[in-house]
């Protein structure tokens, strides 16, 4: 369950640019922009270890974030809406914050997570248990929102599927999905064969006969064909 609340200062951006966001990151700040509730949006900069730290919590990237601007006295509760990694590093490079009222309902997309799968007669005998969907979006008040869900995968057997649907209710979220979209899978696996190309080969050279003539051109030395050598 989200239900965290963590006080993030951050610093308003006064220049915009890349130049400038590489300033920052190089200072440990991340660049970002907070989007308020009928407000235009404010360009922000959050220092990397203060929201590292607040998003590693119980809640992850589900917490509620108190977040002050720097030289104001009011609180800002808002959710992280979006991010941009460096994708080699895998380091933030941008954020954006949305603020929202905890008496409202919001979106968001939490991860699904599988249970019991050494536990599946299905996988204990030779199937390929797969997970087909890992995220699930999901209609909550901003402090209800689950930071993962929990699918029970221990009575699978060979063949089975488990949908949206099979997911258990949880009390004040809605799932937003189709509830037939297909969560897992155990599958029978795949029979290695043999190469019809190996297969074709090796027919031939059990049944492989010599070609017509064959028998009776080998080693017929001196037989006056043409491109033989006489005398």
């Amino acid at each position: 369950m989200a239900g965290e609340r963590i006080k993030l200062e951050v610093s308003t951006r006064e220049l915009l640019g890349s130049r400038e966001s590489r300033r920052l990151r190089n200072q440990g700040l991340i660049p970002g922009i907070l989007y308020g509730t009928g407000v235009e949006p404010h360009a922000i900069a959050v220092p990397e270890r203060d929201l590292r730290k607040a998003l590693t919590g119980s809640s992850g990237m589900h917490t509620i974030l108190d977040v002050v601007v720097a030289g104001t006295d009011s609180t800002h509760p808002s959710i992280l809406k979006d991010y941009q990694q460096d994708p080699l590093r895998g380091k933030l490079v941008h954020i954006d914050l949305q603020e929202v009222r905890l008496d409202r309902p919001i979106t968001a997309t939490v991860t699904v997570v599988l249970n019991g799968a050494e536990d599946s007669p299905g996988v204990r005998e030779g199937g390929a248990l797969s997970q087909v969907a890992r995220e699930v979006n999901v209609e909550a008040l901003p402090m209800e929102v689950p930071e993962h869900v929990e699918l029970d995968v221990s009575g699978m057997a060979m063949g089975d599927s488990l949908r949206l649907s099979d997911l258990p209710p949880w009390e004040g979220v809605t799932f937003l999905d189709d509830p037939e979209t297909v969560l897992a899978t155990v599958t029978v696996p795949m029979r290695e064969e043999e190469p019809a190309e190996a297969v074709a080969e090796g027919e031939e050279a059990e049944g492989e006969e010599r070609p017509e003539g064959a028998a009776e051109g080998e080693g017929a030395e001196g037989s006056g064909e043409p491109g033989t050598a006489e005398g």
